[in-house]
């Protein structure tokens, strides 16, 4: 690498994580041949490249956290950890093909849509590229947050966000402050309180914690999978089905009172002191953030080298963080379990349309792509795992599918002899937010009494698809022509020619 010469493929897919790798497999078997995947980092994996901290896993059940086109008999846990996943991936992107397609080292800064030339201009950290068609798999879980607190960088030790760990810091025996009490910080917090010399987790708001019903997968059943696919196929469309029933109290928050029953006993089994316990129960209704899964978590808390710190923080200072009662909580090491940007993905900022404007700046706050996928204004563009396309109960990998059979339906419809470009109605678009609004009404999203991450910063629900996974599946499953703009190419604009760069 290292030339700077302009490369145009028809189809250009930025990331390699689920979404990227279901993308250009079923792309290929569509018999699609002209397409690259983009990757910021030096191999595929997506969030689960990036993600390895102690301890950390899927809390979705491995038969069904995989594409339904590779199942793997051969997953050693009932739920997955990271290390598996990352391999799975790279797995089923050299099954696939899809791994030679691959510009690793390749940061998308920008694209923007030539309406001049009918194609997308990517301006990227290896130099100009071109492409007819755009899908963005970057994913929601890409970019970590990190909170304003005063006197940050005053800091003197290490600090570092869960998602970016530092393996070369030696906890062993140091105070080290844990800032955010979310899904990442319940794994990796029992993990480094076995070996820190004192531990003090500040926390904003309490989830609920579930049992996690994990386990090992025995000898038999790999064998039963290796030999009986049918029968993987069957667990997971048994897994499946059960988790759609989790959507019930989060859809009709009146039936959640079993679920904050099992919590509350979870909570109760776990921590004996009374007043720890008050500190880690819930004000709000179960569901409306997002529910976590340990049997460790909780029970660590108790530890005598750990203390669960309620009070806000002030400021952090070279030797600690400052509470707002004005106390110190000395610190060595700070590590920042504060999630990602998902309503504000940068991703916005780097993707402009056909009038120059960025996502972002079409969105103002508040994201909306017609079936999670199309914008009107950006032809030729796809959001895998765009708005309202997170789920609180299942797999997303079953969006991610049900997505990526729409976009290649869509691409299906743009070529030599067919349309130059497509993109969705305003109209579509208009329509396709109502009915999310309208899904989403008396959910716990909207009604559970919490201000969570799932919420842009207008206070509309456009992270989670507010219903069952099903039906999005069926709503994707046929592309309907009339909820769609298909344009011809400019006159007089010949079609680049494909190159390679050396």
């Amino acid at each position: 690498m290292g030339s700077q010469t302009s490369e145009h493929h028809r189809i250009a897919i930025v990331g390699t994580g689920f979404s990227g790798i279901a993308a250009a497999v079923e792309l290929r078997r569509k018999g699609e041949t002209d397409l690259v995947l983009y990757e910021r980092s030096g191999e595929v994996g997506g969030t689960w490249r990036d993600n390895d901290y102690p301890g950390c896993a899927c809390d979705v059940p491995s038969h069904l956290y995989s594409f339904s086109f590779a199942p793997n008999p051969n997953w050693s846990r009932a739920f997955s950890p990271q290390p598996e996943i990352r391999d799975y991936l790279r797995r089923v992107a050299d099954q696939y093909g899809v791994t030679p397609l691959v510009r690793t080292d390749h940061n998308l800064v920008e694209a923007a849509w030539d309406e001049t030339a009918g194609l997308w201009r990517l301006e990227t950290s290896r130099g100009s590229r071109t492409a007819d068609i755009l899908i963005s798999a970057v994913g929601g879980l890409s970019t970590p947050s990190i909170p304003d607190i005063p006197g940050a960088e005053l800091f003197d030790g290490p600090a570092f966000h869960s998602a970016e760990w530092d393996h070369g810091v030696d906890l062993r025996g140091k105070s080290v402050a844990v800032i955010g009490t979310g899904a990442s910080a319940i794994q990796f917090v029992p993990e480094i309180q076995k070996e820190v010399g004192q531990l003090n987790v500040f926390q904003r708001t309490p989830p609920w914690i579930m049992p996690r019903r994990d386990r090992p997968v025995t000898a038999l059943e790999h064998r039963l999978f290796r030999r009986f696919p049918q029968v993987q196929r069957t667990v997971r469309a048994a897994i499946y089905w059960a988790r759609e029933l989790f959507a019930l109290p989060m859809t009709r928050p009146r039936m959640a009172r079993k679920s904050e029953e099992i919590a509350r006993r979870h909570l109760h089994h776990q921590v004996s002191d009374p007043e720890l316990r008050a500190k880690l129960t819930p004000g709000y209704a179960i569901g409306c953030k997002r529910i976590l899964l340990s049997n460790q978590y909780l029970r660590s808390l108790s530890e005598p080298n750990v203390e669960l710190v309620t009070t806000g923080i002030r400021e952090i200072r070279a030797d600690g963080i400052v509470t707002e009662d004005d106390t110190l909580m000395p610190a060595d090491v700070i590590i920042l379990g504060t999630g990602f940007k998902v309503s504000d993905m940068p991703i916005g900022n780097q993707i402009r349309g056909r009038d120059g404007r960025s996502l972002h700046e079409v969105w103002q706050g508040s994201p909306n792509a017609h079936l999670g996928t199309t914008v009107n204004g950006f032809p030729n563009f796809f959001m895998l795992m765009g708005p309202n396309t997170g789920l609180g109960h299942t797999s997303v990998t079953i969006m991610i599918e049900a997505q990526v059979g729409l976009v290649t339906q869509a691409v299906g419809l743009i070529g030599p002899g067919r349309a130059a470009t497509i993109e969705p109605t305003a109209a579509s678009m208009d329509a396709w937010r109502e009915e999310i609004d309208e899904l989403g009404r008396n959910t716990v999203w909207t009604s559970g009494g919490c201000d969570s991450w799932y919420l842009d910063r207008t206070g509309r629900n456009s992270t989670l698809w507010p219903t069952f996974a099903h039906s999005f599946r069926r709503r994707l499953s046929r592309l309907e022509p009339g909820e769609y703009l298909l344009g011809s190419r400019p006159a007089a604009v010949e079609t680049p020619v494909a190159t390679k760069v050396t």
